[in-house]
């Protein structure tokens, strides 16, 4: 079990947001069962430590322990007045030329797990997440309004060389988890 403990706990960290248990389930080809006893032993074994695992009816995710709550505001506060790291900006750029666009699809075109840089930019209110209508599996992200009053334009539409960059054609392989087409708004 302590194989499949791990796989479990891989995942889970690699992926950064809920996911099923059915969905670990057939990412490990384990049991059900199985998947479930090494859920709740994970989570007995993070009960006391800065990351716990939390369970949310058959969804599981890594969080912070509430135990540490003023520690992290405190680091999430002076985060939040800090200037955008070059991550942010890149996947601000990306998201907002080529965008809605899905996770999975930003860190094709950036190279890089973005999930952390996601979070942040929608801590700080630059970034918004919806459901995604052709995979309910997944969002998609977007610019927010906060975003567009922050940098002084109404629209996408008035980013410089908008139209040039938002038609840009980026293939991107067929492969589960990153949508076929280019942009799939269009």
């Amino acid at each position: 079990m302590s194989n499949l403990k791990q796989t479990i706990e891989s995942i889970l960290f690699l992926h950064g947001e809920p996911i099923a248990a059915a969905r670990l389930g057939k990412a490990t080809g384990a049991k059900p069962a199985d998947v479930q006893a090494a859920l709740v032993e994970l989570q007995k074994e993070y009960a006391e430590r800065g990351i716990v695992l939390v369970q949310n009816g058959d969804d599981w995710q890594f969080a912070t322990n509430p135990a540490q709550k003023s520690a992290v505001e405190q680091f999430i506060t002076a985060d939040m007045t800090e200037e955008l790291t070059r991550a942010a900006l890149d996947t601000l750029t990306v998201i907002a030329y080529q965008g809605p666009l899905t996770r999975a699809r930003i860190e094709y075109i950036r190279g890089v797990n973005s999930s952390f840089t996601l979070r942040n930019l929608m801590l700080r209110g630059l970034v918004e997440r919806e459901e995604n209508p052709s995979d309910r599996r997944s969002f998609l992200y977007r610019i927010s309004h906060a975003f567009l009053n922050h940098i002084g334009v109404s629209s996408v539409n008035d980013l410089p060389r908008y139209a040039e960059f938002h038609a840009a054609q980026i293939e991107v392989p067929t492969e589960p988890g990153i949508e076929s087409s280019p942009n799939p708004s269009a």
